[in-house]
């Protein structure tokens, strides 16, 4: 074949690859515009057509604002501080229980309300409802908070509870002291008005959620499983309605949580004999550490966005995305690649994407002239969805690759399982109705809690466990957890107390309606 003939064929390869090409892009962008605009969006979310309920009615006078806020303060000022399992300011619990007393006598006086402590410093109330056979909930919170330091740069000091701009800082005021005291506020505002639940409910308040809640959460567990009970829901913190933090959203969303990252901590260790500072060998004990250490913060567990939670919802959000992200999220099946490049550049969506790795203590040496014999780290991984336990302990063995480095799991868990939330979900409808009693123009979706939560200990009391916080977050604001500034708006933290009351009464809601009896938008 004659070199013109040779390049005749290879133009005409080219442009076939080309034609191909062509067609196939334009039959993927065709599909993703289909898939776009007939995507139902509300498939299997439609807000139930509940029956018409007489609530109470959530009027307070400027006294009781007043003092509603000047109980979530002392609450803040009180420093129920948990630095470990074995470190915790039981005096703080102590003085808080007789603050809750104090604040909200008629919870603790009430014979329509049966209060118990539980492992000395945890609290469980339960009141009977007039119709017992309706299977009860639970609302949950945790009374302790981890450390905050004056010295931390806090524009305020973190236990002062002081306020500015419309604000109350301090540590506990999104974490979680701000639902603790919203519920029995609540709960305080409903007994005063008379008020009398057809389903019995209990409250559950553990001391140490913020080092594992071993003693608290596991032990009102015990109790309840001891009693028999069986809950139809669990409702705990969690998620928020997040409004701007996801870039091109139009409005804001209230994402509920149906599951919640596994987490394991595990201990790094090297150990040698010691030495002097003047004769060094040529690896150190730090060193070697500081190595095994680097690799697994340059080498991050894959990314498995769409294998989990967020999928869901980002695909219900999608109608509310400004073009073009309205069909990218339309349509994971194609962009999910591409999603999950851009929400892995930002720290707190690359926590949606992924298994997280987060080096939090270094500990060695004991003189400045001496080689250490021993250095330890601890490393808190976050567990996604679509991973395991063991399949992160494997990864974590493989990428430091050093059998001189010793590796010890602390504690861990594997991701919980995901709950319902379609249409016949009684839990999850129940927090979707008030929500959107309170904001009609939220868009309420299912999610992922990145964080863990006392729930996690109730899996067994009940298949249906939701995470949730109706406060709003800016962007910055998931920053504030557990660092420095946290804080709540104080029309936030009226509208949380006003939330718990009217779910609670939404609560006595017999049963489900038909499922699709009405279609509501997201």
């Amino acid at each position: 074949m004659t070199d013109k003939g040779k390049t005749l064929r290879l133009v005409k390869f080219v442009k076939i690859i080309i034609s191909v090409t062509v067609l196939t892009i334009v039959a993927l962008l065709t599909a993703a515009a289909l898939r776009t605009l007939s995507m139902d969006v509300n498939a299997g979310l439609q807000l139930a057509h509940w029956e018409k309920t007489n609530n109470i009615s959530f009027a307070i006078d400027r006294a009781q604002r007043e003092q509603l806020l000047s109980n979530l303060k002392e609450a803040i000022r009180i420093r129920t501080v948990s630095v470990s399992r074995t470190d915790i300011n039981t005096s703080a619990l102590v003085l808080f229980d007789s603050f809750l007393r104090k604040v909200f006598p008629l919870v603790f006086s009430s014979s329509r309300v049966k209060h118990e402590l539980v492992a000395e410093y945890s609290h469980l109330f339960w009141l009977q409802g007039s119709r017992p056979e309706l299977e009860p909930y639970i609302l949950l919170a945790h009374i302790d908070v981890v450390p905050a330091s004056d010295t931390d740069a806090w524009d305020l000091p973190p236990f002062s509870a002081e306020e500015k701009d419309g604000f109350i800082y301090g540590r506990g005021t999104m974490d979680d002291k701000s639902q603790v005291m919203a519920i029995l506020q609540a709960l305080e505002y409903l007994l005063m008005k008379g008020y009398t639940p057809q389903r019995g409910f209990y409250i559950g308040l553990g001391h140490d959620e913020e080092v594992g809640g071993e003693n608290g959460a596991m032990n009102i567990v015990r109790v309840l499983t001891k009693r028999g009970v069986k809950l139809s829901f669990v409702l705990d913190e969690g998620s928020a309605i997040l409004d701007g933090i996801l870039q091109g959203l139009d409005g804001a969303a209230a994402v509920i949580a149906t599951s919640e990252k596994g987490a394991t901590v595990l201990k790094l260790s090297v150990s040698m004999s010691p030495s002097h500072a003047s004769m060094p060998p040529r690896e150190t004990t730090i060193g070697i550490l500081a190595s095994a250490v680097k690799r697994l913060e340059d080498n991050p567990m894959k990314r498995l966005f769409g294998q989990g939670p967020e999928r869901g919802m980002l695909e219900h959000l999608a109608h509310k995305f400004r073009f073009p992200l309205n069909v990218v999220m339309s349509n994971l099946w194609l962009f999910a690649p591409l999603i999950a490049r851009v929400m892995e550049k930002n720290e707190t969506t690359n926590a949606f994407v992924r298994t997280t790795t987060a080096v939090t203590m270094f500990n060695a040496g004991v003189k400045d002239n001496v080689i250490a014999s021993y250095a330890e780290a601890f490393v808190n991984l976050r567990i996604h969805s679509a991973h395991s336990l063991q399949e992160v302990l494997e990864f974590v063995e493989s990428t430091i690759g050093d059998p001189r480095v010793k590796i010890d799991v602390v504690y861990g868990f594997d991701p919980l399982p995901i709950s319902p939330y379609d249409e016949m979900a009684f839990g999850y409808q129940l927090i979707k109705r008030t929500v959107l009693d309170m904001f009609p123009s939220v868009t309420v979706v299912p999610g992922l809690c990145v964080g863990n939560t006392d729930s996690r200990h109730f899996k067994d009391l009940s298949s249906s466990i939701y995470r949730f916080t109706p406060v709003w977050y800016k962007p910055g604001d998931a920053q504030r957890f557990h660092g420095i500034n946290e804080r709540i708006a104080k029309d936030n933290y009226e509208g949380l107390v006003q939330f718990y009351f009217r779910f609670i009464q939404n609560c006595d809601t017999k049963r489900l309606p038909d499922a699709h009896s009405t279609v509501h938008e997201l």
